[in-house]
């Protein structure tokens, strides 16, 4: 290894990525995008439902209980006078539910009987049904309170469920997805980025030049890694001052925690890019690999959005080889739990030994030859 020889490499590679703006957006324009759109576009949390609200006869009741949806920011109430109109709202996606207050409902409740509403909600979207069935019998149940302490009494309940809600008391969805939208974004510079970029020296004929010279393929791999761990590292670190600053997501755990971890993964993904580019030499090839192979299971598998527990148990088996899947739980834990070091110590040994796989497979595939 001649570090003169080195230093020449990294050089190199440090002035193509300057005078390359593709490799300068994917680090540095796309993560900013990436989270704008997840940040203030994309939102888990049910708020501001639609709701249609059918009343037979209007009573005092009937308007307690109305003024109880409306001041709950989960729902935005929409009044009808018939049920059919109801129906047609529901069928042409203008509400998504149907709370019915029929013409005995009053009656029942001042005789101290049973008042059944009645609700339809629409099932299309099976979570956010299930969410606003909830949400409304967290109404009713407020509202029956309100009305025993209205009237003196105390409402006779057997169970009374206390509950705490740790890490994220807020509910907010964007403190769940800003930090695991880090892990995907390091995932296109890492993987996405190095298959292109080797990829590109292959189909110009620079790579060919490259092997000509006294250059080892350990110097060239260095070459390639050092640059873009750098610019990866950099990206990370835009990614997470624009979660703290901008989105206020918090950061419980240590920065140098994540720094760290951040380091491995990267490294994972640098193994998986420049595997890919050994295997691909053509940019469309290795773009379309890399997608497939990294981006997407980072997606959809990592349990960035989508829960890994709720999936079948062959997909679950299959998650364990995403790499994105241990830093998106190291992630998601540092942000909002904070220095949890049986999450944090099992999943960076998971990926220090994927980075050790992927970077050793690499350099016993890369041979100074054409073929």
């Amino acid at each position: 290894m001649n570090r003169q020889r080195l230093r020449g490499l990294i050089r190199k590679e440090f002035i193509q990525i300057l005078r390359d703006p593709s490799a300068i957006a994917i680090a540095f324009v796309m993560p900013v995008l990436l989270l704008f759109l997840f940040g203030y576009g994309v939102s888990l949390d049910a708020r501001h439902l639609p709701i249609a609200v059918v009343v037979d006869r209007p009573t005092a009741e009937t308007s307690a209980f109305i003024g109880g949806l409306q001041q709950s920011p989960y729902f935005k109430p929409i009044m009808y006078d018939s049920m059919h109109r109801a129906r047609q709202a529901v069928m042409a996606r203008k509400v998504d539910a149907i709370v019915w207050l029929r013409s005995d409902f009053s009656r029942q409740i001042l005789q101290g009987q049973s008042a059944a509403i009645g609700v339809l909600v629409n099932g299309v979207d099976a979570n956010n049904a299930r969410i606003m069935e909830g949400y409304l019998q967290g109404v009713w149940q407020n509202w029956l309170q309100q009305r025993a302490l209205n009237a003196g009494s105390s409402l006779s309940i057997p169970v009374i469920g206390e509950s705490r809600i740790w890490f994220n008391p807020a509910l907010r969805s964007r403190d769940y997805l800003v930090p695991g939208l880090i892990a995907v974004i390091m995932t296109l510079i890492g993987a996405l980025l190095t298959a292109l970029v080797v990829a590109r020296e292959w189909e110009r004929g620079t790579m060919e030049a490259l092997m000509a010279t006294p250059v080892t393929m350990g110097e060239i791999l260095l070459g390639k890694l050092i640059p873009y761990f750098v610019l990866g590292m950099g990206g990370m670190l835009l990614s997470v001052a624009l979660a703290v600053w901008l989105f206020a997501v918090p950061l419980v755990g240590s920065f140098w925690v994540l720094l760290l971890c951040s380091a491995l993964f990267l490294l994972a993904a640098l193994g998986m890019g420049l595997l890919i580019s050994s295997a691909a030499r053509n940019q469309f090839v290795a773009g379309q690999i890399a997608i497939i192979v990294t981006f997407l299971p980072a997606f959809i598998l990592s349990g960035f959005i989508f829960d890994i527990q709720s999936m079948p148990a062959p997909i679950r088996i299959i998650t364990h080889l995403v790499a994105a899947r241990y830093f998106v739980s190291i992630l998601q834990t540092v942000f909002l739990a904070g220095n949890v070091w049986p999450i944090i110590l099992w999943n960076s040994l998971a990926l220090l030994l994927m980075a050790a796989f992927f970077l050793g497979v690499t350099w016993r595939r890369s041979r100074k030859r054409l073929d």
